[in-house]
């Protein structure tokens, strides 16, 4: 369906070997993009890159540390260099230290802001000329539940994820004189590396995950495919500054 057709487009994906990254890189994949997963582990992103060329995309793997100003700008001009344009960026990488607020270090604060939202300021900003000159581009912010709902052992890694959602409002606002929608995916609690350390951690969060979520289950980064196609397509053009949850019912279940 041409609406969510994505052939010719050029998709950046950070943290895009694995998870919910590796997911929506799948879907954008499928429907036509070529996609450059951008990540640190760059054996991760070889294996990545393969996965997503033998679903008959191109794909690149681009070596980035989201904490690091200058390699979020290199990124992106390496896109530009590789492929010719930038249509759609993904910030999706992120981390978290589980503590209680008193417990954390003000090193491991400005690690958890680098990562998760700094780094999707720098990067949104240093794709928007690119977007701005071919007339339009997608940019997707990877939020979470925690940008609703409060626990304590998230405060560092919640206050990042609420600023992510209010700057893709900002930035969908600023930028929708240029044809550049910016929204926000919040992810329920989804089966990957950061849930499962957590799953090892808290004692019954698996068994209290289910019960809560009306799907009956956790979810899975394949669960992710169809909101990046769907929010990296025209199919979105009128949508911007939006926060859609993606959590099996978790965020509306009392």
């Amino acid at each position: 369906m041409q609406l969510f057709d994505l052939t010719g487009r050029v998709a950046i994906v950070t943290g895009g070997n694995g998870g919910i990254g590796l997911g929506m890189a799948r879907g954008m994949a499928e429907a036509g993009a070529a996609i450059v997963v951008a990540a640190r582990d760059e054996a991760k992103s070889i294996e990545a890159v393969r996965e997503l060329e033998g679903l008959g995309a191109q794909a690149v793997a681009v070596r980035v540390d989201v904490t690091q100003e200058v390699s979020c700008r290199a990124m992106v001009q390496s896109t530009l260099d590789q492929f010719g344009r930038l249509d759609i960026l993904v910030n999706n990488a992120g981390t978290t230290i589980r503590k209680q607020p008193q417990e954390y270090t003000l090193e491991e604060w400005h690690l958890i802001l680098e990562t998760n939202l700094t780094s999707a300021f720098v990067s949104s900003q240093a794709a928007y000329p690119a977007m701005r000159q071919a007339g339009g581009g997608k940019i997707i912010m990877i939020g979470s539940m925690m940008s609703i709902f409060g626990a304590s052992f998230t405060g560092p890694y919640a206050a990042t994820k609420g600023g992510i959602v209010q700057l893709a409002k900002a930035l969908g606002c600023a930028w929708a004189k240029d044809n550049i929608q910016v929204n926000s995916v919040l992810p329920g609690w989804i089966d990957s590396a950061l849930t499962r350390r957590a799953r090892r951690d808290i004692a019954g969060l698996e068994e209290r995950v289910v019960a809560r979520t009306p799907a009956g289950r956790w979810g899975t980064p394949d669960d992710f495919t169809g909101i990046a196609v769907f929010l990296a397509s025209p199919a979105s053009d009128f949508i911007t500054g939006a926060a859609i949850t993606v959590d099996g019912g978790y965020s509306v279940q009392g």
